[in-house]
């Protein structure tokens, strides 16, 4: 990938002002350096309101065509449903913008080839995929353990995402378009699996999993629970769990086994490093939800993506890299669906 002419500010342009969008957007127009939050686009009037009044922001959209052919904005951040992820990503790189696309890039494999096809076309163009533990300090330091040869040859990786229920039962309204939950949650376990690896190639996978507490979901063939197991060539494995019912709060963990050790990141959930002792026992406060957990990963991923659009420096992570998620993350929704293993 070819990089761009360092500029002095990028001018950035946000669409989508959801729950993470919001805060994509606050980061952006407040704590991210070298840049300039000057657009915003939504269809919904609220999010457009709280753009323009909570972040000043002056250049409001609700059409996107409209949005995208603005002249004064240098890079497009898309944190929309995923089903729009691939024709906005399109149509913001073929109208000359930078784009960072929240993850998963596309729910089909048509869609992804779509996106790394226009992206070739416009290699002065950055398009990165917002797969933020790659910038979480405590993963990248697993990952360049393991590439240094520490835990010898890995060859099994265990990583959940697991979030605290949420009683109305959002993501039951978000099922129709998510993807499900192995797209929506395990999609980042499967990138990391594929990193600390080394990238290899995935041939088959198998998912089972149950409705504990949202039977709703079974309408859309997804499941509040889901387990997976990924064989990759070479004989590597990955064990994947996905979880939207915990009841003490969010719970992301990963755990890397080598030839010659094995490395555990984000175990048991910890907000701080205090443990209290008392007569209702010993426990610690946990993590609230998934932002909290990796804020600082967020802000270190979006500094980065504007590094590359400088031409600072170059992107680690790839398309391909996520359409290989997309890829595998299919088959484990089909083996959910027909109970039985897939190739990948």
């Amino acid at each position: 990938m070819a990089t761009a002419q360092p500029l002095q500010n990028l001018r950035i342009g946000i669409a989508g002002l959801g729950r993470l969008g919001q805060r994509h957007a606050e980061a952006l127009a407040f704590r991210t350096r070298h840049c300039s939050l000057v657009a915003a686009c939504s269809p919904v009037a609220s999010e457009r309101a709280f753009a323009g009044e909570q972040l000043g922001i002056g250049r409001l959209y609700e059409d996107f065509d409209a949005f995208i052919a603005d002249p004064e904005i240098d890079v497009v951040v898309l944190v929309t449903p995923t089903s729009l992820h691939a024709n906005q990503a399109i149509a913001a790189l073929e109208a000359g913008k930078h784009v960072f696309i929240e993850k998963p890039l596309a729910l089909n494999l048509a869609d992804c080839e779509r996106v790394l096809a226009v992206a070739e076309k416009h290699p002065q163009q950055v398009a990165m995929v917002g797969f933020v533990r790659r910038f979480d300090p405590s993963y990248l330091a697993a990952q360049a353990s393991v590439a240094a040869g520490e835990i010898g040859k890995p060859f099994l990786v265990r990583s959940q995402t697991c979030d605290q229920n949420d009683p109305e039962g959002f993501f039951v309204r978000f099922a129709p378009t998510s993807g499900g939950i192995f797209m929506d949650c395990s999609v980042h376990d499967i990138d990391l699996a594929r990193w600390m690896l080394g990238r290899p190639k995935a041939l088959r996978a198998f998912a089972t999993g149950t409705n504990a507490l949202h039977p709703a979901l079974a309408e859309f063939g997804d499941v509040d629970n889901g387990l997976a197991v990924v064989e990759f060539e070479g004989g590597a494995k990955a064990v994947l769990y996905a979880s939207r019912t915990m009841a003490h709060g969010h719970e992301t963990s990963t755990e890397i086994i080598g030839t010659a050790g094995k490395l555990l990141v984000g175990e048991h959930a910890a907000r701080d490093r205090i443990v209290r002792s008392d007569s209702l026992g010993v426990r610690h406060a946990v993590l609230g939800d998934f932002y909290e957990r990796f804020e600082a990963a967020f802000a270190a991923e979006m500094a980065a993506f504007v590094a590359a659009c400088r031409g600072v420096q170059p992107l680690t992570l790839t398309l391909s890299d996520a359409l290989e998620a997309t890829r595998i993350g299919l088959a484990i929704a089909r083996s959910l669906r027909s109970g039985m293993p897939e190739a990948v």
